[in-house]
């Protein structure tokens, strides 16, 4: 009677380790696009990421660089102070968003230029994202009065 337990409870434990294997696989699965890593103008002239990696672009939109194309295209360099990497976006820019200001970038990395699928801009006259604020200090540009 006591092996009977003894295996029971050992299908059990091996039933709700597969659950929880098989629910960790499909959660992980189903994040997969949902993932965009954060990088650095210069870490993107650096370590080039792949054609087919959307990850996160952000830093300051480079002063003289804004150009507006025909219709809703829009071709800007957004800079940390080490190093600039052209973006094209086709849409509608947010009302904030000017040269030297901040900005984040989802999209890929394509032949040398930043296709942008959206552009986040600062909200008010103080904010910027975490990871630019961080990326412009590692270039020494940030002053914390900025702020």
């Amino acid at each position: 009677m006591k092996s009977l337990k003894k295996q029971r409870r050992i299908q059990i434990i091996a039933l709700a380790t597969a659950a929880l294997i098989g629910s960790t696989a499909l959660i992980g699965y189903a994040m997969r696009d949902g993932i965009n890593y954060f990088r650095s103008p210069s870490q993107v002239m650096e370590t080039p990421p792949e054609p087919t990696e959307t990850f996160r672009i952000g830093g300051l939109v480079e002063e003289g660089s804004l150009q507006r194309g025909q219709g809703e295209a829009v071709l800007f360099s957004v800079t940390d102070g080490g190093a600039s990497v052209p973006v094209t976006f086709t849409g509608v820019l947010p009302d904030l968003f000017e040269e030297n200001q901040g900005m984040v970038g989802t999209g890929r990395y394509i032949n040398g230029v930043f296709e942008a699928s959206e552009i986040l801009a600062k909200h008010d006259e103080t904010y910027m994202p975490k990871e630019v604020v961080d990326a412009l200090k590692e270039q020494g540009v940030y002053r914390e009065d900025e702020s």
